[in-house]
Parts: C-alpha cells; structure tokens; sequence
C-alpha cells in the first residue's frame, strides 16, 4: 500500500534500503555494467567519490541501514575492503575476490556473511 512518494512514484512506507559500497582500485565508485574490462579505456563510472570507504560504512551503520555488502571489482580494494568493514562491523557483507583461502580474514575483520560468485 503505498503511503508516500519517491519522485512520482508511490513508495511503501516498510520499503528498505540496502546500502552497497562498491570498491575499484581502492576507490568507492560505480562503474556502468560492462565497462569494467581489461581494456581500461573503456571504463566508465556514474558515480565517483573521495569519501572513503570507511565513511560511507559509518554513514550507513550511524544511519541504522543493514544487509548492505562492499564488492570489490578487481584487484587493489583489499584494504579499503578491510577498512569499511571495520567501520560497521557486523553491518556489511563482503564479496569479489573473496575464496575459502581468504575468507577468514574478512569474517575475522567484521564481514556479516561472504558472497561468493563464480
């Protein structure tokens, strides 16, 4: 039942965000789908920040926002990974890159679950 809106769209007052933190070359941005080659020229963002990723975490852990994930689009994010995670720990889960050799190091770091892709 919709009792208010998001731009001319009615939105249900339950509705819940589930905030994401996504990390490219220990960055928080988001790249439009596909562009995220091995061709870096053909990458493309619609979003780029200088917050960190540890910002954004406490953002969303003082705002009360759970079940959100940090990805991690290639190599290099490790540590920003490590970082947000820190920053709400319990809060986030984690994924990319993430294998039964190295998982551990994420739930020990304050990872709510570990996604694991293909």
């Amino acid at each position: 039942r919709p009792d208010s809106t998001v731009g001319s769209r009615p939105c249900p007052v339950d509705m819940r965000f589930r905030p994401c933190i996504d990390l490219h070359n220990g960055a928080v941005k988001q790249i439009v789908g596909s562009t995220l080659t091995e061709d870096p020229s053909k990458l493309k963002t619609n979003f780029e920040t200088s917050m960190s990723s540890a910002q954004f975490a406490e953002m969303y852990r003082r705002d009360g926002l759970v079940g959100g994930h940090v990805i991690m689009l290639g190599p290099g994010n490790e540590e920003a990974a490590l970082a947000a995670l820190a920053a709400y720990p319990g809060g986030l889960q984690v994924g990319g890159g993430v294998n039964a050799g190295n998982a551990k190091r994420y739930v020990d770091a304050g990872a709510s679950h570990i996604i694991v892709t293909s």
